[in-house]
């Protein structure tokens, strides 16, 4: 996943309509604004937003947005507009990946993610508590073609380099996702399977693998190097593990909407959709995907990311 370049417009003039601190659910103490003053993240220059996220005395940045109250969080609503969405519709779909990528990880959602009520201009309004990890979260599953998004990517990655080596990248994080995803669907699949007249279940699954990889599963775990035990889907990066999930998804397709049934007709449409899909993959990158680089373990993934998480919080411990 590409990150956006930064963008060079001239800097913009700074207003500040509201102190985004004193919008909580309660307060009475909102600044009113002429009608035809837009919100002031609005009527900044790019330049001047980018700045957001860097320590700078003459303007507001991350740092300065955030709250405190038994520790610090982030209004999600103001975070959104740092990052150059205007729709809080549209910000939630990487709030919810986000959220997303805590399951896979296990971490409590609702000690990152907590859902309010808040007073904005008079209104009250859904919103979130975001502590800084989770704000990381959702950078990583921003709109990488917004340079508010890449600025916020960059700043999470330096502003902390004790621990440099635990922070991910967007495709890293990504990964994680995918690959909770692909287990998922590996469920629903089994589900589907079992139904449709499959008594044995290693032998269906291996076929879709000896489809896609010219080689059965057992053949392709020796030939990367992976010890008994392990999934290979853990050492896919997240190219494979997205050709997978496709495979995954399209086998159950194929066996509900042509009405299959029976361990041999099963077997036969996971190999045929695993052919397809490995067919499809050459002709678009001219790779196999057998040839594929294999990717960090994804329990050490996992475990960085919950050592950011743990990092992250002693840097805003109360």
């Amino acid at each position: 996943m590409q990150r956006a370049p930064l963008g060079a417009d001239g800097l913009g003039e700074l207003y500040i309509k509201r102190r985004p601190w004193e919008a909580h659910a309660g307060s009475t103490k909102i600044r009113r604004a002429r009608s035809d003053d837009m919100p002031y993240y609005m009527r900044m220059g790019r330049n001047t937003q980018l700045s957001l996220f860097h320590v700078e005395t003459d303007r507001p940045n991350f740092e300065d947005l955030g709250n405190e109250n038994g520790g610090k969080y982030w209004y999600a609503r103001d975070f959104m507009q740092m990052l150059g969405y205007e729709s809080f519709t549209a910000f939630q779909k990487p709030i919810n990946k986000a959220i997303a990528t805590c399951t896979a990880l296990n971490i409590p959602v609702l000690e990152n993610f907590q859902q309010i009520q808040r007073i904005v201009n008079g209104e009250t309004v859904p919103d979130f508590k975001l502590t800084r990890f989770a704000c990381y979260l959702v950078s990583i599953n921003g709109d990488v073609r917004k340079p508010e998004v890449a600025a916020a990517q960059a700043y999470f990655v330096t502003m902390a380099e004790a621990f440099r080596h635990y922070i991910q990248d967007a495709a890293t994080v990504e990964r994680v996702q995918i690959r909770e995803e692909v287990s998922e669907q590996e469920r629903s699949l089994s589900a589907v399977a079992f139904a449709a007249g499959v008594t044995h279940y290693p032998f269906f699954q291996n076929e879709g693998y000896r489809g896609m990889y010219c080689m059965n599963l057992q053949e392709l775990r020796e030939r990367r190097g992976i010890v008994s035990g392990r999934s290979v889907l853990d050492f896919m990066n997240g190219e494979e593990l997205a050709a997978n999930l496709f495979r995954i998804t399209q086998t159950q397709a194929k066996i509900r909407n042509e009405k299959l049934q029976g361990q041999m007709r099963l077997e036969r449409a996971a190999h045929d959709v695993g052919q397809t899909v490995r067919q499809t993959m050459i002709k678009l990158s001219g790779k196999t995907p057998e040839s594929l680089p294999v990717g960090e373990d994804i329990r050490s993934v996992k475990g960085k990311l919950k050592q950011a998480r743990r990092e992250f919080g002693k840097l805003d411990k109360a």
